[in-house]
């Protein structure tokens, strides 16, 4: 049969809480006075009670927990500064590149902050490369104009900036304009090309308009013609009527819609009339 358990807990002969235990104690010196017994504060008659005990006798001046918000603002918690150097103002923005290549695209860009210094050097960097590679695929043609001229927005936003100061490490190099790399040469020399390409091409074509050049020979009756093409796509050319080489010779306009060419006669395109609207009949010349 089991033993009830003790009536004071595992320690049967432990006194009871507030009171010593007799005889001397380990822990205290023989003949000092025994603790008092743990309770309440009892003054002695004119004595005022101390006041309950208070772990925060001072309160705290700032009654939000850190850091919500933050007791000491930082100076620079709106501005982190540059991502390459570290160095202050800086400004957040987007730098785009473009390379065409064959049938595909590539779309390119840098985001983040930008001192500068860093922002001009990034800057210069793409649209310099854009200048060169941007043009290899079809639809790059009108990508690349575009890419170069969203990239002028950043590059406004890093001009306004101050000297980048108090960075970790130093700032990138910007290096020379953008209109001085040679990047920006193998773009400028084919534009210019076509800048004057085009009002040559105007005084060539009046030259040519003047001159006759490639216009279709007016046909008068009695003319001997030689067809240098087929009769679908016709290249009539005017020759003596004596030469070897004469095929045909013109008979008759074709005035009025009752007017008909004979038997065996070809016609000639309109465009070989005086008004351009009028068919000439082409007899064999032999």
């Amino acid at each position: 049969m089991a033993n009830p358990p003790p009536p004071h807990g595992p320690y049967p002969y432990a006194p009871p809480y507030g009171q010593q235990p007799p005889g001397p104690s380990p822990h205290r010196p023989a003949g000092s006075s025994p603790r008092p017994p743990l309770g309440p504060y009892d003054p002695q008659p004119g004595q005022q009670a101390p006041p309950p005990y208070d772990p925060h006798p001072h309160p705290h001046p700032y009654p939000y927990p850190y850091p919500y918000p933050h007791p000491h603002p930082q100076p620079y918690a709106a501005d982190p500064g540059c991502q390459f150097c570290g160095a202050r103002p800086a400004v957040q923005a987007t730098v785009r590149g473009h390379q065409g290549i064959l049938v595909l695209m590539r779309f390119l860009s840098r985001r983040g902050m930008f001192c500068r210094s860093c922002g001009l050097a990034t800057y210069r960097e793409m649209s310099a490369k854009t200048l060169w590679q941007g043009w290899w695929s079809p639809l790059s043609v009108a990508v690349t104009p575009i890419t170069l001229l969203l990239n002028l927005g950043p590059r406004g936003r890093f001009r306004k900036l101050a000297a980048p100061a108090g960075g970790f490490g130093p700032s990138l190099d910007p290096g020379r304009s953008l209109l001085r790399r040679p990047e920006a040469l193998l773009f400028l020399v084919p534009m210019a090309l076509v800048v004057l390409a085009v009002p040559t091409l105007f005084v060539l074509g009046a030259f040519v308009e003047g001159a006759g050049l490639g216009k279709a020979p007016t046909l008068a009756v009695g003319d001997c013609v030689r067809n240098e093409g087929d009769w679908q796509d016709q290249d009539l050319e005017i020759v003596d009527c004596g030469a070897a080489d004469a095929e045909y010779k013109v008979t008759r306009r074709l005035n009025t819609s009752k007017d008909a060419c004979v038997g065996g006669e070809m016609l000639a395109d309109v465009e070989y009339s005086p008004d351009r609207m009028t068919i000439s009949c082409l007899a064999p010349a032999r």
